[in-house]
């Protein structure tokens, strides 16, 4: 009969297991947690969605302070688990205005920052892109969060921008470098 001498640790391994994942988990800031609607810009335009709560975001298109409040022009992309806006090529969902009260620098909002905000929906508002006249869901902000600016990580190895690295000498010669192994 085999017998298991630290039964007793195996007690503790699976809350220690439980543990571990759930501290993996990402979670939107406290600000931006909350019941949303899943409507998107361009549906909100189709259905009577004036009042609901929704939390959307994008990429700032403009800043417009004016006497009582601050509104923000911004072009929506779908948001990821953190409620941080997905960069590419995805801009799918249209446009959209939103509003708070108070005055926002429009330098530090500016155009290309990342911002995503969390109100209700208020009745729509007519602008002008070009000649355009286009139809711009408007939202009454309760909490916004504006993303800090994306660092651009460079993939390569080191010595690669090293300002005395010799161009000429290649650490993979006779095979190449391993990126074009494929």
């Amino acid at each position: 009969m085999v017998k298991i001498a630290h039964r007793s640790n195996l007690r503790y391994a699976g809350p220690a297991l439980v543990a571990l994942l759930t501290a993996c988990a990402t979670t939107p800031p406290s600000a931006l947690q909350g019941t949303f609607s899943t409507l998107t810009p361009q549906q909100s335009l189709t259905q009577a969605a004036t009042g609901q709560s929704v939390r959307w975001g994008g990429e700032i298109i403009q800043t417009l302070p004016g006497k009582d409040e601050t509104c923000f022009e911004i072009i929506a992309r779908p948001l990821d688990g953190t409620a941080r806006p997905i960069l590419g090529d995805n801009a799918q969902q249209g446009r959209f205005i939103a509003c708070s009260q108070g005055f926002y620098d429009p330098e530090v909002y500016a155009k290309g920052r990342e911002l995503t905000v969390a109100g209700r929906l208020r009745s729509p508002t007519q602008g002008k892109i070009g000649e355009y006249e286009y139809h711009y869901p408007r939202v009454e902000i309760d909490r916004l969060q504006l993303w800090p600016l994306r660092v651009r990580v460079y993939d390569y190895p080191p010595y690669y921008y090293d300002p005395f690295y010799d161009p000429f000498y290649d650490p993979f010669w006779p095979f190449g470098h391993p990126r074009r192994w494929r």
